[in-house]
């Protein structure tokens, strides 16, 4: 397992970060390699991203869920992966997003790649983009505001 850690402040306020976080279908409108993100349920999403040329799926269950705080998830099937993002207010209108994210590369190509800190770019390149969409929005696609508890996974 390889592990990435990547911050970036927006100038937008904690509650609009994160509600536009929730919205795991817009995600490849910021984040690169990204084809497509199902949600099946409240903590149940598919995945279909493009990772060193091939097209890959994994399902993905999210484990934990607080609004304004952080969105927990781990892999279920397919690429292993698992991780968390949280929201640290910073001031009205400024919010600190963190994401730490374990990952599995397989394959010779997906390793070199780890060596060389491809994952710890992409996952910056991509809150670079985040920032950007939601900054020139300046508010969020949707929101759900649920709560997930770790208590409540069976």
């Amino acid at each position: 397992m390889s592990s990435v850690v990547e911050s970036i402040d927006v100038e937008v306020p904690v509650r609009t970060a994160y509600d536009q976080w929730t919205q795991f279908e817009q995600f490849p409108k910021f984040m690169s390699g990204v084809e497509r993100v199902d949600q099946l349920d409240d903590t149940r999403l598919h995945w279909v991203a493009k990772i060193a040329g091939k097209t890959k799926e994994w399902d993905a269950r999210i484990t934990e869920q607080t609004p304004d705080q952080r969105v927990a998830w781990t892999s279920t099937s397919g690429a292993e992966n698992a991780g968390v993002v949280t929201f640290h207010r910073l001031d009205d209108n400024k919010t600190r997003v963190t994401v730490q994210m374990d990952i599995d590369p397989e394959g010779i190509v997906e390793n070199v790649g780890d060596k060389l800190g491809v994952p710890g770019g992409q996952v910056k390149g991509d809150l670079e983009r985040f920032k950007e969409f939601i900054e020139s929005r300046g508010r969020e696609t949707g929101a759900w505001r649920g709560e997930v508890k770790q208590t409540d996974l069976t």
